[in-house]
């Protein structure tokens, strides 16, 4: 199983007052089995963006601890016209652009979803494609 991670995971590593234990536990796996996780090429620039936003020293933050992290063996995916026409059918549910780029690649992927967006996971629930991860990990963890 490929794992799809969510900017929602990554900011609960670095943030806080965002710390969640199940977060941690994703940072824990992708350490010891990179390539089992992927994300799609605009991760590291939404990271980027809220780590700017929120932390105290956001770009110390992110190239110490993001950018070796998605160096380590993570598969990260460009933006397709594939990708973009899987994406399409997910905005129409109801997703943002960005977050429909995260369902798609896990459906491309035949993956799982890792997201703490609880509105994006209920918009494609039918589509069994998102784990909330503030209620549970996934199936086959």
């Amino acid at each position: 199983m490929i794992w799809v991670v969510d900017a929602s995971v990554a900011v609960r590593w670095y943030l806080e007052e965002e710390v969640h234990p199940l977060a941690e536990r994703v940072l824990e796996r992708i350490i010891d089995e990179p390539g089992r996780f992927a994300v799609p090429e605009l991760f590291p620039f939404e990271v980027y963006a809220v780590l700017q936003r929120l932390h105290p020293d956001g770009l110390r933050t992110f190239c110490q601890g993001v950018i070796p992290l998605i160096q380590s063996g993570m598969l990260r995916h460009p933006m397709t016209e594939g990708l973009a026409v899987k994406a399409n059918r997910f905005v129409a549910m109801g997703l943002t652009g960005y977050d429909a780029c995260y369902a798609a690649l896990a459906l491309d992927l035949k993956g799982c979803w890792l997201t703490f967006d609880k509105q994006a996971h209920q918009a494609i629930h039918d589509e069994e494609l998102s784990c909330l991860l503030s209620e549970r990990l996934p199936k086959h963890w």
